[in-house]
């Protein structure tokens, strides 16, 4: 496979993800690539479909950039919020929505359930900037992005520097 980061507006980032029924070679594969890539963007969360793979997976690892230690690849994950934990406002920034970033509300705590590359059952709270980045990475799986939960008025501004930012491109 020869796989790139899809960005912002490719149509493939808004449509909803299947489930995965087997975790295949192609499966094992598709994680070989979007790990390194996520690593070599700088980045603390993957999707597939962020690489033109309407699967639900994601690669996430929060350790980083300096240290790569805690990778978590999760197949189907499913997150139930824990609302009594609040809300949190935090920047997000994507790999998809390049040199954008914004304020988007999140819940403080989640739980996730998903499954890794062995087919084993994962069932963990989680909270933090993993909350965040695991609410963000699953957006993605149902076709989100963090620009979709951000203000009108903000939404419209960025998407005026996209297209201002396009036209001086097709200028050079």
């Amino acid at each position: 496979m020869s796989l790139k980061i899809l960005t912002y507006p490719n149509p493939l980032l808004a449509k909803k993800s299947e489930p995965i029924t087997e975790i295949t070679d192609e499966i094992r594969e598709l994680v070989n690539e979007m790990v390194p890539m996520m690593y070599d963007a700088d980045g603390i969360g993957l999707a597939a479909p962020q690489v033109g793979k309407l699967l639900r997976l994601v690669v996430i690892d929060i350790s980083g950039p300096e240290k790569r230690e805690d990778l978590l690849v999760l197949i189907n994950p499913r997150l139930t919020p824990i609302p009594e934990e609040g809300m949190v406002v935090g920047e997000e920034g994507c790999l998809s929505v390049t040199g954008y970033r914004a304020n988007v509300k999140r819940y403080a705590k989640v739980l996730l359930e998903a499954e890794d590359l062995e087919g084993n059952p994962i069932r963990r709270e989680a909270d933090g900037l993993l909350a965040v980045c695991l609410q963000h990475e699953v957006d993605h799986l149902d076709g989100k992005l963090f620009i979709d939960r951000i203000s009108r008025l903000k939404r419209g501004m960025f998407e005026m520097k996209l297209k201002k930012g396009t036209r001086q491109s097709q200028v050079r």
